[in-house]
């Protein structure tokens, strides 16, 4: 989760009780944010933009997301990128982020916690979840998500007092593979496999989300 350090943002970040719009720059494939961080992020061109929206989240943190898919005519993702920021409100100064940052890579310069996963396409989101308006946005545009996917979560925390967030999920149908939600459980047929699949999503995410912090 993330926040400005000049006193007349931070005003800003204390009138998102309201909802605002969201205040990145999205033109084709790229995002642009002047602040928390300062930033250029390129998808690839063969992405969609999804939408974007901004709002109080859990009314502890000001976040805005954006979401880009690469998808099949029938609008069934097949790749979704999710990119947020995010910063406590100064109402909560108690509040500051745990990651584990065990396993981290380092993207123009910047540190990352990495983590991947992976399950069902579909699962219920948490109410009022960042997850729940992924899908309102998916929703709305008629794309279905597959029903299982893997994904990585990338985290980049902006300063020594961890309460402001660059996110990026990159996320995949897990049919690409040819093994199932179940293969790769502990005690699936394919579990041992697991490794090897993670350092490839990773690779891939990696290559497909291209950073410009100058």
């Amino acid at each position: 989760m993330c926040k400005f350090v000049f006193a007349a943002l931070l005003c800003c970040s204390a009138l998102a009780a309201d909802n605002q719009k969201p205040e990145r720059q999205v033109q084709a494939n790229v995002l642009t944010s002047d602040r928390d961080p300062k930033i250029r992020i390129t998808l690839p061109s063969s992405v969609q933009y999804v939408g974007g929206d901004r709002w109080p989240l859990y009314d502890i943190a000001d976040c805005e997301l954006h979401v880009f898919v690469e998808a099949t005519a029938q609008k069934r993702v097949e790749r979704l990128y999710w990119l947020q920021f995010e910063s406590y409100l100064p109402s909560r100064p108690d509040l500051h982020h745990t990651y584990p940052f065990t396993k981290t890579d380092t993207l123009s310069g910047l540190l990352f916690d990495v983590r991947a996963r992976f399950g069902p396409g579909n699962e219920t989101p948490k109410p009022g979840s960042d997850g729940e308006h992924v899908q309102a946005l998916l929703r709305a545009k008629d794309y279905r998500m597959p029903d299982a996917t893997m994904n990585v979560r990338l985290v980049h925390l902006l300063d020594d007092q961890k309460r402001k967030e660059l996110m990026i999920i990159y996320a995949e149908d897990l049919q690409s593979t040819g093994v199932s939600v179940s293969d790769l459980l502990p005690g699936g047929k394919h579990t041992s496999e697991w490794p090897a699949i993670e350092a490839g999503l990773i690779q891939r995410a990696e290559a497909a989300v291209k950073l410009s912090t100058e």
